[in-house]
């Protein structure tokens, strides 16, 4: 749990009420109240909340102690190591969260009528998807609406998943962890992802018409970090087949990195299909890359299409999140 470090005494409420929509619009909590929650959420310290707002740690425990008497309910609790956020303090982060979302996205959509801009979205992707739906899906979007602003972040999907419940992004196409509850999301899943090996051209491994996997563990390898999904995958594979995982690997959640040491070394790596599509084709590396004929498929968990339940998509994210749906085969909703 995140660490919050106060020395200001905590007072004994007893029994608190609830913290409800109602509460906040009747309590007299104020926008910067709401700007202090979420960040003491996303920070978990009052001197680096008090440093983003502006403020001094003084002035940000102050305020504190003034929203707690406010809502009659502790939002602080000692811990073994320093303090955290009480379930109170929770729920309250949870709605005032989606409170300055709402008012964000007013200011967003009020900003792009006035300047006659074709909307912005900002969207989440692992790789496979971003080749595959995000890029095709805004581009025919563009066509439609040249003004369009589109932010994408590709990342891991632990790290996305993370980044949308924190209202960094309208939505994202990945995978839901296993740590996070699949109730806070509205879910499309869209299909398993297929991966490869890819080597060099002219790799030894290059000559048979399928490479015996025994054969892999002889050459370096370069892999996403310990415990992602692709390299999980890919080390589960090897361990059925009673072959040793690999012993020489450079660890990088890199594709440049990736694509570089494989060009330029005897290394393995697996990707996805479609990113080993790109890069081998005619807008790729033309042949600088190759992928290792297999006896075995590489079907990893499906990723899908996810927002954040009961959260209204501005006009543009909608509308990209209904091209995406529609590039599947899925009416929008």
């Amino acid at each position: 749990m995140k660490q919050l470090r106060t020395e200001r005494p905590l007072p004994n409420y007893g029994d608190v009420p609830a913290i409800g929509a109602d509460t906040l619009l009747k309590s007299g909590l104020k926008l910067t109240h709401m700007r202090m929650i979420v960040a003491l959420d996303d920070h978990g310290q009052v001197s680096a909340a008090a440093n983003v707002l502006g403020m001094s740690q003084p002035a940000a425990s102050r305020m504190i102690a003034e929203m707690e008497s406010i809502l009659k309910a502790p939002l602080c609790e000692r811990l073994s190591r320093g303090m955290g956020l009480t379930q109170y303090g929770r729920a309250l982060a949870r709605r005032a969260r989606a409170i300055l979302l709402e008012l964000r996205e007013v200011d967003r959509e009020i900003s792009e009528l006035r300047s006659g801009r074709g909307g912005t979205v900002l969207l989440g992707c692992v790789t496979a998807p971003a080749i595959e739906l995000a890029v095709p899906a805004i581009r025919r979007m563009r066509e439609e609406n040249p003004g369009l602003q589109v932010s994408i972040q590709v990342e891991s999907s632990p790290v996305l998943t993370r980044e949308l419940l924190a209202s960094r992004h309208d939505f994202i196409i990945a995978r839901v962890p296993d740590d996070l509850n699949p109730r806070l999301f509205e879910i499309q899943e869209i299909g398993v992802e297929k991966a490869c090996l890819i080597v060099r051209r002219g790799h030894p491994l290059m000559g048979a018409e399928e490479v015996d996997p025994e054969r892999l563990v002889e050459f370096d390898w370069v892999f996403q970090p310990e415990g992602s999904l692709l390299r999980r995958t890919v080390e589960r594979i090897l361990i059925s087949r009673n072959v040793p995982l690999p012993e020489r690997v450079l660890n990088t959640g890199s594709l440049l990195l990736t694509l570089v040491m494989v060009a330029q070394s005897d290394a393995i790596a697996p990707v996805s299909v479609e990113v080993a599509k790109f890069i081998g084709g005619e807008h790729g590396l033309a042949g600088a890359i190759e992928v290792l004929p297999l006896d075995f498929d590489i079907d990893v968990q499906p990723y899908s299409l996810i927002k954040v339940r009961n959260r209204v998509l501005s006009p543009a994210a909608a509308a990209l999140y209904a091209k995406i749906l529609s590039q599947i085969g899925r009416p929008p909703e």
